[in-house]
């Protein structure tokens, strides 16, 4: 039986760079606080963990002073910026780039214009778009589907973002659906701020789904990521499950017609994780 790991599945490069930044500064202080899950992945925040890092929510950001803390790829509104100088709080910034990016442009249009309609095509409540949104003054309107743009103003302008990690095709919709119902009298323009080392994952892993008789997707609960790209290896290859860890498999999924298994996973997926899963089918 042959086993394999997409080698496109695993950390991405904000994610990656979060976690290096973690490890470095845990291993000269050793006392390091990461506000929110590093990444959306149990296991791995339980790995960083036993190094040492300790994660806080924003009320206890409040109450934390003279202390170092994490901001993780997602990136945060310029209030958090603020509370930490306030609390005397070192910030180890570990934005993504490209999130850091797409705030500046968001704050800048927001400045320029800030009576238009500025609308994020994401999840609301997500800790990127929560950063996003703190650029406008808390005036962005968020959506999470082709449904929710058609409740817009098509009377007034709009300015269309995305949610770094949202599905591409699904971006596009909006944007056809907005053009055709624009009225004359506004002004209508859209950026595309997906991330491709993402979005490019998509058809990726959907192929390398299509070649495997059981595909082990790995990933954490809570990944809006991980949620689209198995729902893409489930669509070409309805023999796809769902795990968090190597002690979720099912050993009746593997039957003697079981040629091979494909082992796949999310933006916040960790490598070593994936191994293991790899390790377990394979001591079968």
């Amino acid at each position: 039986m042959n086993v394999e790991i997409d080698r496109g599945s695993g950390f991405c490069f904000g994610v990656t760079t979060a976690i290096r930044k973690a490890e470095e500064r845990l291993a000269a202080d050793k006392r390091l606080y990461c506000l929110g899950d590093i990444v959306h992945n149990s296991m791995e925040c339980e790995r960083l963990k036993s190094l040492g890092l300790i994660t806080i929510s924003h009320d206890e950001l409040a109450q934390l002073h003279d202390a170092t803390v994490l901001l993780r790829a997602h990136g945060e509104p310029p209030s958090t910026y603020e509370l930490a100088h306030s609390n005397n709080i070192e910030i180890v910034d570990a934005t993504c780039p490209v999130v850091l990016a797409l705030q500046r442009r968001i704050k800048r249009q927001y400045d320029a214009n800030p009576q238009a309609q500025i609308v994020i095509f994401g999840k609301n409540g997500h800790a990127e778009v929560l950063g996003l949104v703190g650029q406008t003054q808390q005036k962005a309107i968020v959506i999470e589907s082709l449904d929710d743009a058609k409740n817009l103003d098509f009377s007034r302008d709009i300015y269309l973002y995305s949610q770094t990690t949202k599905s591409l095709v699904e971006f596009n919709e909006i944007i056809d659906y907005i053009e055709n119902h624009i009225s004359s009298d506004a002004h209508f323009e859209s950026f595309d701020t997906i991330c491709r080392q993402v979005a490019n994952r998509l058809p990726s892993v959907s192929q390398f789904a299509a070649r495997h008789d059981l595909i082990l997707f790995v990933c954490g609960r809570k990944s809006s990521n991980g949620k689209v790209l198995y729902n893409a290896c489930k669509k070409v290859n309805p023999n796809s499950h769902l795990i968090e860890r190597a002690e979720d498999i099912d050993l009746s999924w593997v039957t003697k017609e079981t040629k091979s298994v494909g082992i796949c996973g999310a933006t916040s997926t960790p490598k070593w994780l994936m191994e293991q899963c790899a390790s377990r089918i394979e001591s079968l």
